[in-house]
């Protein structure tokens, strides 16, 4: 058996590392990823992926990327249960990232740290 996810999408907001319970840097995104094909207005649509990262990987992600950027990732399809306020059963999928790689970036990072002229 092989559970192996690759997609290649924008984030829809600007990265935020939190910690675990256990102390851990945890990051969750969601990319969104078109699709191939138009619609009936002729209009792409996208799905919204969410997609967790873990301890080093967070912690680049909120370093070098913000909403807007097109990353790749590498990882593997989770899914779990959980139980709401009213006692109703749901069900949540999400892609664990192994790798992920930084394809573009926004103009914000220059615009929050420009660069000096060069001399």
């Amino acid at each position: 058996m092989y559970n192996s996810v690759y997609l290649i999408g924008r984030l829809t907001a600007n990265p935020e590392l939190a910690a675990s319970k256990n102390g851990k840097k945890v990051m969750s995104i969601n990319l969104a990823v078109q699709r191939s094909y138009k619609n009936s207005d002729g209009i792409y649509e996208a799905d919204f992926i969410r997609c967790v990262l873990w301890e080093g990987i967070a912690s680049r992600t909120a370093e070098f990327c913000h909403k807007g950027d097109l990353v790749g990732v590498r990882g593997q399809l989770r899914t779990s249960t959980y139980e709401t306020e009213e006692g109703e059963k749901k069900f949540k999928m999400e892609v664990v990232v192994e790798k992920i790689s930084f394809l573009s970036t926004s103009n914000t990072s220059e615009e929050q740290n420009p660069k000096p002229p060069k001399k």
